[in-house]
């Protein structure tokens, strides 16, 4: 039996909780409870646009772990976008993004296992180091 890599579980995890709409509506009210920082760095945005953006970075991303050129594209688009002279997201902030998209999608992935988990944390945690590097 084929041995899946914390990028394939990742990614078929997020394809699981991404069929079902409530998704990412449940992990933004989760996200934006966590801190009044978060609040207000959303506080204009449109959350339908925001959606598909989201889902299609955490693919990117996810590819870049494997070292797919479009993927590391999008991390550094991200990276610099987020960075201390644009969004100016803090480091601690990512933290809270992390527990709060994890624990979401424990909630929504029926197939969700310990496994699983360590997957999403792991993908999520090259995210966030290569963010907090080019902050």
């Amino acid at each position: 039996m084929e041995m899946l890599t914390p990028r394939d579980l990742f990614l078929d995890s997020l394809e699981r909780c991404a069929a079902d709409e409530g998704f990412l509506p449940t992990f933004y009210r989760r996200f934006l409870a966590s801190s009044r920082e978060v609040r207000d760095k959303f506080r204009h945005t449109d959350f339908e646009q925001q959606n598909e953006m989201l889902l299609n970075s955490l693919r990117l991303v996810a590819a870049a772990t494997a070292g797919a050129q479009r993927g590391l594209s999008e991390l550094k688009e991200r990276a610099k976008t987020h960075d201390r002279h644009h969004l100016n997201i803090r480091p601690q902030l990512y933290e809270f993004w992390r527990v709060a998209i994890v624990l979401t999608a424990s909630e929504f992935d029926p197939l969700w296992s310990d496994t699983t988990e360590d997957a999403w944390n792991r993908i999520l945690g090259t995210v966030i180091d290569h963010m907090v590097r080019h902050y």
